[in-house]
C-alpha cells in the first residue's frame, strides 16, 4: 500500500501551491478541453453499468449514439466493482465497457472509482470512517464514508488508482481521467484523531511557531493560549462560541486536504497518461467547503456539476452566477458542465420536474456562459439505490417519453452549435468572489444572522444582469485591467495585496462598487482598527463608527426613493460625495450611499441593500458612467454574446411566456435562415444568432 503525505498549506498570498505536476499555464485548461471538443461542443453522460445486467449494455450503446453522447463518464463509483475483496482485482466487466464504447465510436472519461471505499476497506480499517463535529463517527451504507486525512484512505486511493491507469492509459475509448467526485461533498470537514494529527501539521507549517499561531488566533481571548501543537484539536462542538480565526483555519485546511486527494490520484496517473485529467467542482448555492479558486490550477479541464435548487427564491439566476463563476475558474476559456440533470433531482425537499422546453433553455443558459460540453447525470435512470428517483437521459419509462424526446432535442441543438466550440464571453463588469470571505463573515458570533455571503454577491450579479451587463465573477487576487466596472459585494475578509489591486484599479480609470460588510477584516479574521470598512475606508473616503444591522424584514427608505434591507451603519463622509442618504430606521440621516473620485475611477460605496429594481438602476447608472453599453434586458430573457476573433454568437434565452423581439443581423445557427432586422423569440424558446461580420 501506498503511503501518500499530508498536505502542506496552500500559499494563498500567490494563490497556488508549488507542485511540479499542477497545470502551471493558466491557459491549460483551455487547451485540454480543446482536445474533448475537436468535433464541437460536447454531448456526456454518466454511466453505471454495473447497475444493470450485461444484456442491457449493448442497446445502451445503440440508443446513446441516436441521442448523439460522444462521452460517457464511467467507473466513477466503482471501487467494489474491480476491487470487491482486499487483494483481489477483477476488470473483465470494465474491459468489456470500455470497448463497447470504443466499437461504437464513444469516448470515455474514466473515473479512478476512489470516491467510495468498497465495504471491505472500511471494515478491514473502521478508522478511516469519518468523525463529525459533535465526535459521533460516521457509517459506511452512503457514500464518501473515509476521512480526508487518513493516511491509509490514501495509500488504497493510490493504489486503486495505479491499478486503473496502469490498465487504461493506452486504451483507444480513453478521453480523460476523472479523478473521485465530488471531492468533500459529504465529508469536508472530518474531526477525527488522523485529521487533528492533520490539522496540527498543517498548522505548523502555515506559521512555524506556536508563538504565531496565537498571535493570529488571538488566543489572550477566553484563556486559548496554547504552549505545544499537540494541545491544539480541531474546533468541534462547544459550549459557546469558538475562535474564529481556528474556525477559518480548519476550513482552509480542509480544503487543502481534499484538494491534496486530487493532487495524489493526479500525479498517479500523470506519471502513466498523457491524457487529460479533471474532477467535478461543485460551484452552486449549497456548498461552500471548498476554496475553487486555490483548485483551478491542478485542474486540466475545469468542470462543474450544477443543478437547479428550486430551494431558491431564483434559480435561474443561480444557475447564471454558477457558470458566470465557473467560467471564471478556467480563467475566462470555455469549460465543462460535468453533471446536470435532465428534470427532477432526488435530494431536495420538492423534487421538482422540468417544463415544456426548460430542459433546453438550461442548457443553452449554460453553453451560453462559456460551457463547451454538457454532461448528464446519468444515462439510464436507477432501478434501486439513494438515486432511483433522480432524472436521467434514459427514463424508467424508457424511450416512447416526452422526456426521450427532449433529449434528442438537446443532441440535436449541441451538435448544430458545433462552431461555437472554443469562443468566449467577453465582459466589461466582474463580480469578485472569494471562498474565505463567504467562510469568514458566516461564522460563529457575526453581527446579522440575516448578512449571509451569497445572498449579496447574488443581488449584485442579478442587478447587472438585469442591466443586460455581461459579467465575470473572478477572484479577489484576479488581474482587473480588462475590466471597465467591478462589484465588490460584502467581501468581508480582504488582504492587503488585493484592497491595494482594487485601488489602482481605480486610481487607473476603473469603477468600483463596494458594498457593507466589505474589507472589514485581514487574512487572520482579526478586525481593521480605525473605523469600517477598513481596508477600503481611504479608498472610499468614509468611516463607518457602527454596524446598524436591520431586523427581520426590515427596511428602511432612502431620499431618493428607494429603499434598503439587511443592514445600515452609522457612516460619515470624509471626503466623499453622498449620493442617498437614509430617511428612517436606526442610521436616519446618514449617508446610505457615496461615491468618490479617485485619480481616473471613482469608488462607490452602498451601507445597504437595495431593493432588485434599485439595484438595477443603480448599476446601470454606474456602468454607463464607465462607458458600458447596458441593454434594457427584459426580465426573464437572458442576451448572452460569445465570440472569437473572426465569429460572434448572440444568445437569447426566453424564460418568460410571452414573445419578445430582438434586433439581430446575421444567420440563426440553429436553422441557418438569414435574420436581417429583428428576430422574434417565442415564449420559453432560444434563438442562437450568428452575427454577421
Amino acid at each position: 500500500m501506498l503511503a501518500v503525505d499530508h498536505l502542506a498549506p496552500l500559499d494563498r498570498e500567490s494563490d497556488r501551491a508549488t507542485d511540479p505536476t499542477r497545470a502551471s499555464d493558466p491557459t491549460r485548461a483551455g487547451d485540454r478541453l480543446a482536445e474533448l471538443t475537436r468535433e464541437g461542443l460536447v454531448f456526456g453522460c454518466d454511466y453505471n453499468p454495473e447497475q444493470w445486467d450485461r444484456a442491457v449494455w449493448d442497446d445502451d450503446m445503440r440508443l446513446m449514439v441516436e441521442a448523439g453522447v460522444g462521452l460517457i463518464a464511467i467507473n466513477i463509483f466503482g471501487w467494489s466493482w474491480i476491487n470487491p475483496a482486499h487483494g483481489e482485482w477483477d476488470f473483465a466487466e470494465l474491459d468489456e465497457v470500455m470497448d463497447l464504447a470504443h466499437a461504437h465510436g464513444i469516448r470515455v472519461n474514466l473515473g479512478t472509482a476512489t470516491a467510495s471505499p468498497a465495504p471491505w476497506v472500511t471494515t478491514r480499517h473502521p478508522e478511516i470512517l469519518p468523525v463529525s463535529v459533535d465526535g459521533t463517527r460516521r457509517y459506511p451504507g452512503g457514500r464518501q464514508a473515509y476521512c480526508p486525512s487518513s493516511p491509509i484512505f490514501r495509500g488504497y486511493a493510490a493504489e486503486l488508482s495505479r491499478r486503473v491507469v496502469e490498465r487504461y492509459a493506452g486504451h483507444p475509448a480513453l478521453a480523460m481521467w476523472h479523478v473521485s467526485n465530488e471531492l468533500g461533498c459529504h465529508n469536508a470537514l472530518c474531526y477525527c484523531d488522523a485529521s487533528a494529527t492533520a490539522f496540527r501539521e498543517w498548522l505548523e507549517a502555515r506559521y512555524g511557531t506556536i508563538a504565531a499561531l496565537n498571535t493570529a488566533w488571538g488566543t489572550s481571548f477566553w484563556s486559548q493560549r496554547y504552549s505545544a501543537w499537540d494541545q491544539i484539536l480541531p474546533p468541534m462542538a462547544a459550549l459557546s462560541l469558538r475562535n474564529p480565526a481556528q474556525l477559518l483555519d480548519f476550513q482552509r485546511f480542509s480544503s487543502d486536504q481534499q484538494l491534496e486527494l486530487y493532487r495524489a490520484e493526479a500525479r498517479v496517473i500523470r506519471e502513466l497518461s498523457t491524457a487529460p485529467v479533471t474532477t467535478n467542482f461543485m460551484v452552486t448555492a449549497h456548498i461552500r467547503a471548498l476554496d475553487y479558486f486555490s483548485w483551478a490550477g491542478e485542474m486540466d479541464v475545469i468542470a462543474n456539476d450544477h443543478y437547479l435548487d428550486r430551494r431558491l427564491p431564483e434559480p435561474l439566476a443561480e444557475l447564471s452566477f454558477a457558470a458566470d463563476l465557473t467560467r471564471g475558474l478556467a480563467d475566462g476559456a470555455p469549460w465543462l458542465l460535468m453533471e446536470t440533470s435532465t428534470g427532477a433531482v432526488n435530494w431536495q425537499p420538492h423534487n421538482l420536474a422540468k417544463g415544456e422546453g426548460e430542459l433546453l433553455r438550461n442548457v443553452v443558459s449554460h453553453v451560453s456562459r462559456g460551457a463547451d460540453g454538457i454532461c448528464f447525470f446519468q444515462w439510464r435512470a436507477s432501478a434501486q439505490g439513494a438515486e432511483k428517483f433522480h432524472s436521467a437521459l434514459l427514463p424508467h419509462a424508457g424511450t416512447d417519453t416526452a422526456q426521450w424526446r427532449s433529449v434528442l432535442e438537446v443532441g440535436r441543438t449541441l451538435r448544430r452549435l458545433q462552431p461555437i466550440a472554443g469562443t468566449r464571453v467577453a465582459s466589461d463588469a466582474a463580480v469578485l468572489f472569494d471562498w474565505e470571505s463567504w467562510w469568514s463573515i458566516e461564522n460563529e458570533g457575526r453581527p446579522s444572522e440575516d448578512l449571509r455571503y451569497l445572498d449579496q454577491v447574488h443581488a449584485a450579479h442579478a442587478a447587472l444582469a438585469a442591466a443586460g451587463i455581461s459579467t465575470d465573477v473572478v477572484s479577489a487576487s484576479a488581474d482587473l485591467s480588462a475590466y471597465r466596472l467591478v462589484v465588490v459585494p460584502a467581501l468581508h475578509l480582504v488582504r492587503d495585496a488585493d484592497a491595494d489591486a482594487i485601488a489602482r484599479f481605480v486610481e487607473d480609470g476603473g469603477t468600483a462598487v463596494i458594498t457593507f460588510a466589505s474589507g472589514i477584516v485581514d487574512q487572520d479574521d482579526r478586525v481593521r482598527l480605525g473605523g469600517y470598512p477598513g481596508a477600503f475606508r481611504d479608498l472610499l473616503g468614509i468611516v463607518s463608527e457602527e454596524f446598524s444591522p436591520l431586523g427581520p424584514g426590515q427596511v428602511v427608505a432612502l431620499d431618493d426613493g428607494t429603499s434598503g434591507a439587511v443592514w445600515s451603519e452609522r457612516l460619515r463622509p470624509v471626503d466623499a460625495e453622498v449620493d442617498a442618504r437614509f430617511v428612517d430606521g436606526p442610521a436616519a440621516g446618514l449617508p446610505a450611499r457615496t461615491r468618490r473620485r479617485v485619480g481616473a475611477g471613482s469608488a462607490w460605496y452602498l451601507a445597504t441593500l437595495p431593493a432588485a429594481a434599485a439595484y438595477r438602476e443603480l448599476l446601470s447608472r454606474v456602468a454607463q458612467d464607465a462607458g458600458i453599453r447596458t441593454v434594457d434586458a427584459l426580465p426573464g430573457v437572458e442576451i448572452i454574446r460569445r465570440a472569437s476573433d473572426d465569429r460572434s454568437f448572440v444568445f437569447v434565452i426566453n424564460h418568460t411566456t410571452e414573445s419578445v423581439e430582438i434586433a439581430a443581423h446575421g444567420r440563426d445557427a440553429m436553422t441557418d435562415e438569414a435574420v436581417d432586422g429583428t428576430v422574434v423569440v417565442v415564449g420559453g424558446a432560444v434563438r442562437i444568432i450568428e452575427e454577421a461580420s
